[in-house]
């Protein structure tokens, strides 16, 4: 049976991307060695390395004077770096939900933490003044749990730090009215394992704390991501999927096809009696699509999922801390899979009514 795969991280990747791997890991460029055992310092996962980082750039228009790195320990880890290079005493973040709220409390290590938050976390705050005496400001520019997103870039006059792991390469992003853009690989570009950083490299060096050298972001521009051993195959498939994103029309083709699936479920959402949207309309996700049953039809859910079960679709059941359904939507999903869900809650909606 086709599958139709909704999960929110890790998640689908496209065929080309997992047949390109895992011919590599039999025999990498060529070598007769698996990716798997092959030196990072070899000449030939080195020209991987550069080409991912090129790639970066291409289809990101990054300009100068930033560095893209491929670190490991996840956005988790990056909560973390961030004050530890950055602030010098105090920061502003936006309180958009779970992952926001654990980057909020690994700043508070390091400082004072100014927090921005909404009424609840199905909208997202908006118009907000910023203390004058902050280091930078954090965000997270799309909500994994609840389905919200940033989709315009942020203008203000302190340093912007973007968590950026489920929306990146989803739209055009004006790389210079951020600091720092980061994010987990394994949402919209690889395999879980690799973390990728965008930073501006003029903001570094300015806070008098001593840095161990694994979180020193200097470390790392210096060795080119080579400090210490990273994570090859996430990269490499990476750089698959970098060069599948080209091919395809890059971003801005991206963002053409996640506006065309989203507003095929959100229409359909809107449309069905059975179901309801829980986010702002304004608000709404382009990569993380949430929604319940109506309150008619709550005792249904259960039903729902096992009748999208039976039709090859998994990942729908949504997050534990707020229930109903969420469906993923990132780059590599088969506008063909929104279908199919869609038509399943047709079918449904026929089949109780």
């Amino acid at each position: 049976m086709k599958k139709h795969n909704f999960y929110a991280g890790p998640s689908v990747l496209p065929k080309k991307v997992t047949k390109e791997t895992a011919k590599a890991l039999k025999n990498f460029a060529g070598t007769g060695i698996s990716l798997a055992s092959i030196s990072h310092r070899s000449k030939e996962f080195d020209e991987v390395v550069i080409e991912t980082q090129d790639l970066f750039k291409e289809l990101l228009d990054i300009p100068e004077g930033y560095s893209v790195l491929f670190l490991g320990g996840g956005a988790s880890m990056q909560f973390a770096m961030i004050p530890y290079n950055l602030m010098k005493s105090k920061a502003a973040y936006v309180n958009t939900g779970a992952w926001a709220s654990k980057a909020m409390k690994e700043a508070k290590l390091f400082g004072e933490v100014h927090e921005i938050k909404a009424d609840d976390f199905f909208h997202l705050p908006k118009n907000f003044d910023l203390p004058k005496d902050i280091d930078y400001l954090h965000i997270t520019t799309n909500n994994t749990i609840y389905g919200t997103e940033y989709k315009d870039d942020f203008d203000v006059n302190v340093p912007v730090i973007a968590d950026m792991s489920s929306d990146i390469f989803s739209r055009k992003v004006d790389i210079s009215k951020y600091a720092m853009i980061y994010g987990g690989a394994q949402k919209n570009l690889a395999p879980a394992g690799v973390t990728f950083v965008i930073i501006k490299n003029d903001i570094l060096g300015k806070v008098d704390r001593q840095i161990p050298s694994m979180l020193n972001y200097q470390t790392h521009i210096d060795k080119d991501s080579m400090f210490n051993t990273p994570p090859v195959i996430p990269i490499f498939a990476a750089l698959q999927t970098l060069k599948w994103m080209k091919a395809k029309g890059g971003v801005e083709a991206m963002n053409k096809k996640a506006i065309e699936k989203a507003d095929l479920l959100y229409n359909e959402i809107d449309r069905n009696p059975y179901f309801v949207g829980t986010v702002a309309k304004e608000d709404r996700s382009l990569m993380n699509i949430c929604f319940v049953m109506s309150d008619a039809y709550k005792e249904l859910e259960k039903d729902f999922l096992e009748f999208t079960t039976e039709r090859g679709m998994v990942g729908l059941k949504g997050h534990r801390s707020v229930g109903g359904f969420r469906a993923s939507t990132y780059n590599s999903l088969p506008i063909k899979s929104v279908k199919a869900l869609v038509k399943a809650m047709q079918k449904f909606e026929e089949s109780h009514g």
